[in-house]
């Protein structure tokens, strides 16, 4: 499941149907969280141990289409959901970052706005040297 933050439903009203401008991000950063965002922000973002936000190009190469995993054309399909192409991964852990259980959205490497988030289908302790990723397909964001 995923949520779309007060942030971006303002965005989008403004965009849609009040004619403002509203550019697309050129890189979406992909945090980790171990406490529940809600649309109006908040959470409880990993800090330390050399954690960085995963930065993915918007593109349609990067992510996938509505119409079916992997694909990298135009969306045409009618479910509302995309993923990842491919694989998104954190740096190594330097210490302990505590037990994950939702991912945000943002539009900066640190600081910025969430823009969408949602929680993890399990949630798992991140310890040091641990590799942190999301395989390809396994970070879906659907639009209901």
């Amino acid at each position: 499941m995923s949520a779309m933050s007060d942030y971006l439903e303002n965005k989008l009203v403004d965009h849609l149907f009040r004619a403002q401008t509203l550019a697309a991000p050129a890189t979406l950063h992909i945090g980790l969280l171990t406490a529940a965002p809600s649309d109006s922000g908040g959470g409880t973002e990993v800090a330390g141990n050399a954690y960085a936000r995963a930065a993915v190009t918007s593109a349609l190469t990067t992510w996938a289409g509505t119409q079916s995993p992997g694909s990298t054309t135009a969306s045409s399909g009618t479910g509302g959901q995309t993923s990842n192409n491919a694989s998104i991964t954190f740096p190594t852990p330097t210490g302990n970052w505590g037990t994950v259980s939702h991912f945000g959205i943002y539009d900066a490497a640190s600081g910025g706005n969430l823009l969408l988030w949602g929680s993890l289908t399990i949630s798992k302790t991140i310890n040091s040297g641990d590799t942190v990723s999301f395989p390809a397909a396994s970070l879906t964001v659907t639009f209901a």
